[in-house]
This record gives structure tokens, C-alpha cells and sequence, in this order.
């Protein structure tokens, strides 16, 4: 007997979030890499606050004990916003 469908449809997932700094015109070329993001560019003190960032939401994503492909977009979102405010100059 086949399995019927949970009638729930599957949302989108985040596989990964690029992050990309536009300010770098000191010749470095940046390159940070997590298991949740990938960081290209920027000046060093943007890049820097890029990988403050991404290390803020790859701990609140461990303190939930989830992955991110386990996490919904707005949850994801959500998590990125608020790292993002953590880090804030």
C-alpha cells in the first residue's frame, strides 16, 4: 500500500548564505568559509564583522541543535538578522 502524503508541502531550504563585501579597494582578496555561509570581499573591517556575523549564527543554530538545511527560510532569516544586530558597530 503506498504512503499517503502528509498533505504538508515541503518549503524551500537553505543550502547555504553567500555573503559578499562590495568596500574592498585595498588589492586583498577575502575569502571566509563556514559550514553555513560563504564570505567574499570587503574591506578588512567589513569582512571581519561578515565572519563575527556568520559566527553568531552558525552557535545560535548549534544552540537549537540544528543544521541549516534543517532550518525553514524565515528561521534562517530570522537567525541572520539577529546576528547580524549582535555584531552591529
Amino acid at each position: 500500500m503506498p504512503k499517503k502524503k502528509s498533505g504538508k508541502k515541503a518549503g524551500p531550504k537553505v543550502g547555504a548564505i553567500v555573503g559578499i563585501g562590495l568596500d574592498g579597494e585595498d588589492g586583498h582578496k577575502r575569502v571566509t568559509r563556514t559550514e553555513e555561509m560563504a564570505l567574499v570581499g570587503g574591506s578588512h573591517e567589513t569582512h571581519e564583522r561578515m565572519q563575527e556575523t556568520a559566527i553568531r549564527f552558525g552557535e545560535e543554530l548549534e544552540k537549537r541543535g540544528k543544521s541549516l538545511p534543517e532550518t525553514s527560510v524565515r528561521e534562517a532569516i530570522e537567525l541572520l538578522r539577529e546576528a547580524i544586530e549582535k555584531t552591529g558597530r
